[in-house]
């Protein structure tokens, strides 16, 4: 069995202001160290249940918060941003069986956890046909173009409610819950237990049940925070103004969307 790990840090145990997530502040050095060890659970999980090959992709930021030295000899990490499209997801193709996630969280524009955003801060929300598009949403159509179920996501509560109306097979672990700019934690150790459990609830299944399909077409929105961000991206091939902070683009390529996505909201 061979399986792709994308993994951020939002969604990990305990993290619940932006200071916390950012690699130039005293407090990350201790959220990277527990983003590392959420994943070498995962992964040592997946071995324990017949995983031979393990590719981890760093997500988050400029993708150097996963220790490498911690790494056992069946995972290969890529560290580091390679300018493709895929991004988190880069390093994919339809050669693995399945994707776990680890450490998500919840999308731009909801409610239920303090720092919620989708791949940068540069939106007050994204739309993806009507509903509001997270990282595991773009993340999950870009599997699935490839035909690679996704198994497994651990993050905060709000997260994991929406994935699993995406995903109908989706095993979870929930991490953390939100209320308005509190966050309630779990502790690491209980974290640690779910996605180790989680984990192999999620391959002792029928992947089958976590095949989604993709639409036929896609109407992709971006509402920015601000205007003139929105003025230049409407400039962007493709992309259609709908009002003075959001942009439009309709297409019935999936490739299409994640190369815009990677354009104008970074």
């Amino acid at each position: 069995m061979k399986l792709f790990i994308s993994a951020d840090i939002e969604g990990c145990a305990g993290l619940a202001i932006p200071a916390e997530a950012h690699k130039q502040e005293p407090v990350y050095k201790a959220f990277a160290q527990e983003m590392t060890r959420e994943v070498l659970t995962a992964c040592e999980a997946a071995r324990e249940m017949g995983a031979e090959e393990i590719v981890v992709k760093d997500g988050h930021g400029d993708a150097s918060n996963i220790d490498p030295l911690q790494m056992p000899d069946y995972v290969r990490l890529i560290r580091g941003k390679s300018g493709h499209p895929y991004n988190m997801m880069w390093g994919i193709d339809e050669s693995f069986d399945g994707v776990l996630y680890v450490g998500y969280h919840a999308p731009a524009g909801n409610p239920e956890f303090s720092i919620s955003h989708t791949s940068t801060g540069n939106s007050l929300y994204i739309r993806l046909n009507e509903e509001y598009m997270s990282e595991f949403m773009l993340n999950t159509y870009t599997a699935a173009s490839l035909g690679v179920p996704v198994l497994f996501l651990s993050g905060d509560e709000a997260i994991c409610g929406l994935a699993k109306g995406q995903v109908p097979g989706l095993e979870t672990a929930v991490t953390k819950r939100g209320t308005g700019g509190a966050t309630i934690c779990e502790s690491p150790e209980v974290v640690l237990e779910r996605i180790r459990t989680g984990v192999k609830r999620a391959l002792e299944q029928d992947f089958s049940s976590c095949r989604i399909k993709l639409p036929e077409r896609f109407v992709y929105e971006v509402t920015f925070k601000d205007w003139k961000k929105a003025y230049q991206m409407s400039f962007y091939p493709g992309m259609k103004k709908v009002d003075t902070f959001t942009n439009r683009l309709e297409t019935e390529r999936w490739m299409d969307v994640v190369t815009a996505h990677c354009f104008v909201v970074y």
